[in-house]
Protein backbone atom coordinates (compact mmCIF):
# COMPACT_ATOMS: atom_id res chain seq x y z
CA UNK A 1 0.00 0.00 0.00
CA UNK A 2 1.43 3.45 -1.01
CA UNK A 3 0.24 6.89 -0.07
CA UNK A 4 -2.33 8.40 -2.46
CA UNK A 5 -3.12 5.04 -4.03
CA UNK A 6 -6.80 4.84 -4.94
CA UNK A 7 -9.37 2.06 -4.99
CA UNK A 8 -12.85 2.41 -6.41
CA UNK A 9 -15.76 0.51 -4.96
CA UNK A 10 -18.80 1.99 -6.59
CA UNK A 11 -20.12 4.44 -5.68
CA UNK A 12 -17.23 5.40 -3.35
CA UNK A 13 -13.54 6.09 -3.92
CA UNK A 14 -10.98 5.24 -1.26
CA UNK A 15 -7.53 6.83 -1.02
CA UNK A 16 -4.54 5.51 0.89
CA UNK A 17 -3.83 8.33 3.35
CA UNK A 18 -1.39 8.80 6.19
CA UNK A 19 -3.23 9.30 9.45
CA UNK A 20 -2.31 11.81 12.19
CA UNK A 21 -0.52 8.90 13.90
CA UNK A 22 1.59 8.37 10.75
CA UNK A 23 -0.02 5.06 9.61
CA UNK A 24 -1.27 4.49 6.07
CA UNK A 25 -5.00 3.88 6.07
CA UNK A 26 -7.67 3.55 3.41
CA UNK A 27 -10.01 6.49 3.78
CA UNK A 28 -13.09 7.52 1.93
CA UNK A 29 -12.18 10.35 -0.50
CA UNK A 30 -13.85 13.22 1.48
CA UNK A 31 -12.25 12.08 4.75
CA UNK A 32 -8.86 11.76 3.02
CA UNK A 33 -9.22 15.30 1.67
CA UNK A 34 -10.09 16.65 5.14
CA UNK A 35 -7.02 14.96 6.71
CA UNK A 36 -4.59 16.10 3.97
CA UNK A 37 -6.01 19.66 3.98
CA UNK A 38 -5.63 19.84 7.78
CA UNK A 39 -2.07 18.52 7.51
CA UNK A 40 -1.25 21.13 4.81
CA UNK A 41 -2.79 23.93 6.90
CA UNK A 42 -0.74 22.86 9.93
CA UNK A 43 2.44 22.79 7.82
CA UNK A 44 1.64 26.26 6.43
CA UNK A 45 0.99 27.58 9.93
CA UNK A 46 4.32 26.15 11.17
CA UNK A 47 6.14 27.69 8.21
CA UNK A 48 4.52 31.09 8.89
CA UNK A 49 5.42 30.92 12.59
CA UNK A 50 8.99 29.95 11.74
CA UNK A 51 9.25 32.85 9.27
CA UNK A 52 7.85 35.27 11.88
CA UNK A 53 10.33 34.02 14.48
CA UNK A 54 13.22 34.37 12.03
CA UNK A 55 12.08 37.92 11.13
CA UNK A 56 11.82 38.86 14.82
CA UNK A 57 15.31 37.49 15.45
CA UNK A 58 16.67 39.39 12.44
CA UNK A 59 14.96 42.61 13.62
CA UNK A 60 16.41 42.17 17.12
CA UNK A 61 19.88 41.57 15.68
CA UNK A 62 19.54 44.68 13.50
CA UNK A 63 18.48 46.78 16.50
CA UNK A 64 21.37 45.42 18.54
CA UNK A 65 23.81 46.20 15.72
CA UNK A 66 22.40 49.73 15.39
CA UNK A 67 22.71 50.30 19.15
CA UNK A 68 26.28 49.01 19.11
CA UNK A 69 27.14 51.26 16.16
CA UNK A 70 25.63 54.25 17.98
CA UNK A 71 27.67 53.44 21.10
CA UNK A 72 30.84 53.12 19.04
CA UNK A 73 30.11 56.40 17.30
CA UNK A 74 29.50 58.13 20.66
CA UNK A 75 32.73 56.70 22.04
CA UNK A 76 34.63 57.88 18.96
CA UNK A 77 33.12 61.37 19.29
CA UNK A 78 34.03 61.50 23.00
CA UNK A 79 37.59 60.43 22.17
CA UNK A 80 37.79 63.11 19.45
CA UNK A 81 36.56 65.78 21.86
CA UNK A 82 38.99 64.63 24.53
CA UNK A 83 41.86 64.77 22.02
CA UNK A 84 40.77 68.25 20.91
CA UNK A 85 40.61 69.43 24.54
CA UNK A 86 44.08 68.00 25.20
CA UNK A 87 45.45 69.75 22.10
CA UNK A 88 43.83 73.04 23.17
CA UNK A 89 45.33 72.69 26.65
CA UNK A 90 48.74 71.92 25.12
CA UNK A 91 48.51 74.99 22.88
CA UNK A 92 47.46 77.16 25.83
CA UNK A 93 50.38 75.87 27.89
CA UNK A 94 52.77 76.54 25.01
CA UNK A 95 51.38 80.06 24.59
CA UNK A 96 51.65 80.72 28.32
CA UNK A 97 55.22 79.45 28.35
CA UNK A 98 56.07 81.63 25.35
CA UNK A 99 54.46 84.66 26.99
CA UNK A 100 56.34 83.99 30.22
CA UNK A 101 59.61 83.67 28.31
CA UNK A 102 58.89 86.88 26.41
CA UNK A 103 58.03 88.70 29.61
CA UNK A 104 61.20 87.46 31.26
CA UNK A 105 63.24 88.53 28.25
CA UNK A 106 61.65 91.98 28.05
CA UNK A 107 63.50 94.63 30.00
CA UNK A 108 61.34 96.73 32.21
CA UNK A 109 62.49 100.37 32.13
CA UNK A 110 63.69 101.49 35.51
CA UNK A 111 61.92 104.56 36.83
CA UNK A 112 64.19 106.93 38.69
CA UNK A 113 63.27 107.13 42.31
CA UNK A 114 61.19 110.18 43.04
CA UNK A 115 61.78 111.68 46.42
CA UNK A 116 58.73 111.62 48.64
CA UNK A 117 56.65 114.75 48.50
CA UNK A 118 57.03 116.95 51.54
CA UNK A 119 54.09 116.98 53.94
CA UNK A 120 51.23 119.07 52.51
CA UNK A 121 52.43 118.54 48.92
CA UNK A 122 50.57 116.39 46.37
CA UNK A 123 52.53 113.12 45.74
CA UNK A 124 51.44 113.09 42.05
CA UNK A 125 53.99 115.84 41.28
CA UNK A 126 57.76 116.32 41.82
CA UNK A 127 60.21 119.16 41.34
CA UNK A 128 58.15 121.72 43.21
CA UNK A 129 55.63 121.48 46.03
CA UNK A 130 52.15 121.31 44.53
CA UNK A 131 49.83 122.06 47.43
CA UNK A 132 46.89 119.81 48.14
CA UNK A 133 43.84 121.96 47.42
CA UNK A 134 40.47 121.90 45.65
CA UNK A 135 42.22 123.37 42.56
CA UNK A 136 45.81 124.28 41.76
CA UNK A 137 46.89 126.40 38.79
CA UNK A 138 50.27 127.44 37.43
CA UNK A 139 51.48 130.72 38.93
CA UNK A 140 51.35 133.52 36.37
CA UNK A 141 48.83 131.64 34.23
CA UNK A 142 45.18 132.34 33.57
CA UNK A 143 43.88 129.94 36.27
CA UNK A 144 41.68 131.10 39.14
CA UNK A 145 43.27 129.11 42.00
CA UNK A 146 42.63 129.05 44.93
CA UNK A 147 46.19 127.60 45.05
CA UNK A 148 49.14 128.18 42.69
CA UNK A 149 52.47 126.52 41.98
CA UNK A 150 55.57 127.87 40.27
CA UNK A 151 56.89 125.48 37.66
CA UNK A 152 58.13 123.48 36.13
CA UNK A 153 56.79 120.37 37.88
CA UNK A 154 57.15 116.73 36.82
CA UNK A 155 53.98 114.62 36.73
CA UNK A 156 54.82 111.31 38.49
CA UNK A 157 51.27 110.07 39.08
CA UNK A 158 47.93 111.37 37.85
CA UNK A 159 47.75 114.96 36.63
CA UNK A 160 44.71 115.66 38.83
CA UNK A 161 44.99 119.43 38.49
CA UNK A 162 45.59 119.49 34.71
CA UNK A 163 48.98 121.22 34.99
CA UNK A 164 50.52 119.26 32.03
CA UNK A 165 48.42 120.60 29.15
CA UNK A 166 50.56 119.08 26.35
CA UNK A 167 50.93 115.63 27.99
CA UNK A 168 54.74 115.57 27.90
CA UNK A 169 55.11 114.82 31.62
CA UNK A 170 56.02 118.40 32.61
CA UNK A 171 53.58 120.92 33.98
CA UNK A 172 53.73 124.71 34.37
CA UNK A 173 56.49 124.95 31.74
Amino acid sequence: MTENATEKYAPKVFICTKSDAGKLLWMEESESKRVTDARAAAAAKMAAEKAAAEKAAADAAAQEAAAKAAQEQAAAEAARQQAAAAETARQQQAAAAAAAAAAAAAQVPVQPAVPAAPSGCDPNYAGACVPIASDVDCAGGSGNGPAYVGGPVTVVGSDIYGLDRDGDGLGCE
